[in-house]
């Protein structure tokens, strides 16, 4: 070898236009778009709630999302609720959609935490909620996602403090 350092800096140089071009194929993916398609009790232990979350991914991009985990955090009223994850493995085809099945716990402390902060919200009829996640692909294939609505409380219970006119 003539020159060792000539060597390296274009190694170097070489390397960095490779991963700009790995950067610029990663960062034009549409954002994931996710949904609770439903949610079935399942056996807990002890004093929490176990639940399966059955959510509805559609994929907008052109080509596949492969995973290998999806990991759930559920926070209601600015608080969390549930968590969970599953190590199922599969494939989000192009311009298509999968459902995938999480189960969560709901923590006996959480759930009273969250029955404190709906007493303090009596009169409301909706009620914040944000779902985060990912589905874990590896180094740069990992999808996260945030889905953020209200729940809609007024005929879940009757409020004895409002006055039906």
């Amino acid at each position: 070898m003539k020159n060792p350092v000539r060597l390296t800096r274009l190694l170097t140089i070489t390397l960095l236009a490779l991963s700009l071009a790995a950067c610029a194929a990663f960062s034009s993916r549409d954002p994931l778009i996710v949904q609770v398609a439903g949610i079935q009790p399942m056996t807990g232990e002890g004093l929490e709630l176990r639940m399966l979350v059955k959510l509805r991914v559609q994929n907008p991009n052109d080509t596949a999302i492969d995973y290998r985990g999806v990991a759930l955090d559920l926070e209601v009223n600015g608080r969390r609720l549930a968590s969970g994850v599953s190590d199922q493995q599969g494939s989000v085809p192009r311009f298509g959609e999968s459902v995938l099945s999480v189960p969560v716990t709901v923590s006996a402390f959480s759930a009273a935490r969250q029955a404190l902060g709906l007493a303090e919200h009596i009169g409301f009829d909706e009620v914040p909620y944000v779902l985060r996640g990912k589905l874990a692909g590896g180094l740069l294939g990992t999808q996260r996602f945030v889905e953020k609505g209200t729940l809609d409380l007024s005929g879940a219970v009757a409020n004895p403090y409002r006055r039906e006119r």
